[in-house]
């Protein structure tokens, strides 16, 4: 019988709320040594995921897009947008001003580990948000977890 994402992954996870300050969610991450938490909302309902990426702004700063002036006009070589948005992020001190909001990739319990597994190698993500029928957030599948079962369910 094929085993589903419920037999091995960590259930009840830790969450946030937008609300959250960036200062509490570092704490979280760093002394749970994890790499990022679900977001939820006052339902409990999936908003986002704040990772170790989305706080490296806080860290790093942003460079401004590649530009070239022609007669006092810019000409951005790049979308000037994408700045913004990493602006937003290094100068963000909730939760809901850096975290991601899109594309979050989800799995439900009852998901067999391999397509789970697939679908992490396919997009290249290191854990899947484990959500119910309503979109509670019940649980996180990392890839560690998915190693952990192959290490003990070898033939």
């Amino acid at each position: 019988m094929p085993s589903t994402v419920a037999d091995i992954m960590t259930p009840d996870p830790v969450v946030v709320s937008p609300e959250t300050s960036l200062n509490e969610a570092i704490k979280i991450l760093a002394e749970r040594r994890i790499s990022g938490l679900p977001v939820v909302d006052a339902d409990g309902k999936l908003t986002g995921v704040i990772s170790e990426t989305d706080l490296m702004w806080q860290e790093t700063g942003v460079t401004p897009p590649a530009h070239f002036m022609i007669l006092d006009s810019v000409i951005y070589l790049e979308n000037p947008a994408r700045y913004e948005r990493e602006l937003h992020k290094a100068l963000g001190q909730t939760v809901g001003e850096v975290m991601t909001k899109k594309n979050i990739i989800t799995v439900t319990p009852d998901q067999p580990i391999r397509s789970a597994a697939q679908l992490m190698n396919d997009r290249k993500v290191h854990r899947l948000i484990v959500v119910d029928e309503s979109k509670q957030v019940v649980g996180v599948l990392t890839r560690g977890d998915v190693v952990r079962f192959m290490a003990t369910h070898q033939e």
